[in-house]
């Protein structure tokens, strides 16, 4: 005796090869089979989508998503932090730069160039960039504020780079989550 695949009842099968116990499932079972081979072909084409979507993707794409994961780290590390400009508790929370993104891009990936700030001090005070050095010294130290404020090696990021760079800070983030 035999459980059929589809209604689960118990037959004698004719041959060893009968998986169900009428054609009415056997019909069932070409339809599932049929739906389950769909789902895998379209989960092959949601692949290949994703890997020729990355292909196109630039360099501007990849430092904008690790832009993106850092900030993410950021605001983890300090979410029991006020705002380092203001003091206070941000109620929108922002991973605000010291020394600015595009004023200093080799430095935009950097632990100590960044902290949580407020949206009110990050985008409508420029940063509040006296009160953040002075919070600043404070949390990192003289030494290190001096060394954000030197002159820093240019970084030339490949998109291979950039890629490490992004992953690590995902996985930083995971880490501080706790998921790791």
């Amino acid at each position: 005796m035999k459980k059929c695949r589809i209604c689960k009842t118990e037959y004698a099968p004719f041959n060893s090869l009968q998986k169900v116990c009428s054609p009415g499932c056997a019909i069932e079972l070409v339809k599932a089979d049929q739906a389950k081979a769909e789902g895998c072909r379209a989960k092959e084409r949601r692949k290949d989508t994703r890997k020729r979507r990355e292909a196109l993707k630039t360099r501007s794409d990849w430092l904008r998503e690790a832009q993106t994961a850092f900030n993410a780290y950021i605001r983890e590390r300090d979410k029991d932090e006020n705002c380092i400009s203001c003091r206070k508790q941000p109620k929108k929370r922002n991973a605000g730069h010291y020394k600015s993104v595009g004023a200093y891009p080799e430095l935009r990936f950097h632990p100590f160039n960044c902290a949580l700030q407020c949206e009110h001090c990050n985008t409508y005070k420029s940063g509040n960039q006296v009160e953040y050095r002075k919070y600043l010294v404070e949390r990192i130290g003289d030494r290190n504020v001096e060394f954000l404020e030197g002159a820093q090696k240019q970084q030339h990021w490949t998109i291979d780079d950039i890629k490490e760079i992004k992953q690590w800070y995902k996985d930083q983030l995971k880490y501080l989550k706790g998921e790791i």
